[in-house]
């Protein structure tokens, strides 16, 4: 079983900036965990720009952003990086533990937590002083916001469209109607024009957007793309593929129909904390287990790249300041 100073589980941007702050701070033993092929995490999939603007001053996009930290980890020898990992299973302990996995007492010692993970060919069990969780979000979905009707194909949350696009290089759809008025839903209303699909509107339930107001500019507006405030989808129509939604003024009930080939769903996100939760947390910011640190969209849903790096750089100063104490 490997024993480790300090283990950063999420190779996103909070990740690599929570190892890469607690090993300026004097770590020397830090082992990053990242279940996709490459470190980056969201930051690959957004390839458009308005990145850095804060933090370095410049326009960057996603993958330039996600750029600047790789080449920092990478030649880091405090930092060992292992790709294709993903955490089973977390536990906190004080005096002793039995492995869920391989049976049998062991002493915990300093050692307080037991962080089980599958790499291919391979599980694996480590022992950590302390833990930083930077595992991000994930996306609220339909079934969260209660709509009506069927359950045909061309229903997707906006961040696995972005990814289908931007990554594997798949047009979900021609016609789309978007719910919800999320960052991430407006930029897929652009990145659906561009590709050459048209996009009839984006439907808000609230009176303003949830965007940042330069998506809104950027995204909708200079794409003549309608936006619906205080409207709702009531009905999702189709049997083997989306044809079209009922959209519903949630003011005068007044209803109208859009045909459409795909929904995209952006009404939020969740921040990922199932692995804390096996660690006894219920609440991510009452933390009482020492050793324990949370950052980027695990503690809390942010708006821009550039305010997750700078906290989760306090994250790894202060998982730093801790080890110098145990």
């Amino acid at each position: 079983m490997l024993e480790r100073e300090l283990v950063v589980v999420g190779g996103g941007p909070a990740g690599m900036a929570a190892a890469l702050a607690a090993q300026k701070a004097g770590v020397k033993d830090i082992l990053l965990l990242e279940r996709d092929q490459y470190l980056g995490g969201i930051l690959n999939q957004c390839i458009h720009p308005g990145f850095g603007l804060h933090y370095f001053k410049t326009d960057l996009t996603g993958p330039e952003y996600a750029d600047r930290f790789i080449k920092q980890v990478i030649p880091a020898k405090e930092i060992e990086v292992s790709l294709k990992s993903f955490v089973v299973n977390l536990s906190h302990v004080a005096a002793t533990f039995r492995s869920p996995f391989f049976g049998g007492l062991k002493t915990a010692s300093t050692f307080p937590f037991l962080i089980t993970y599958i790499k291919p060919g391979e599980l694996v069990e480590v022992k950590a002083k302390a833990l930083i969780m930077a595992t991000g979000c994930r996306e609220r979905t339909r079934e969260m916001i209660h709509v009506a009707g069927t359950r045909p194909a061309g229903i997707y949350p906006a961040g696995l469209a972005q990814k289908m696009i931007n990554i594997e290089g798949w047009l979900p759809g021609k016609e789309v109607v978007i719910i919800g008025s999320g960052d991430i839903g407006l930029i897929m209303a652009r990145r659906f024009t561009l590709d050459g699909a048209k996009v009839k509107a984006v439907i808000e339930i609230q009176p303003e957007s949830r965007g940042l107001i330069r998506n809104v500019v950027q995204c909708l507006e200079d794409f003549q793309i309608p936006l619906y405030l205080k409207h709702r989808v009531a009905k999702i129509h189709g049997q083997n593929r989306v044809e079209k939604v009922t959209v519903e003024n949630i003011e005068n009930k007044e209803t109208f129909e859009l045909t459409c080939d795909t929904v995209l769903v952006s009404v939020g996100l969740i921040p990922e904390n199932e692995l804390i939760e096996m660690a006894g947390v219920t609440d991510v910011t009452k933390i009482a287990i020492p050793g324990l640190f949370v950052c980027g969209n695990s503690f809390k849903v942010y708006d821009l790249v550039d305010s997750v790096t700078r906290d989760s750089e306090k994250a790894g100063q202060l998982a730093a300041e801790y080890l110098k104490n145990v």
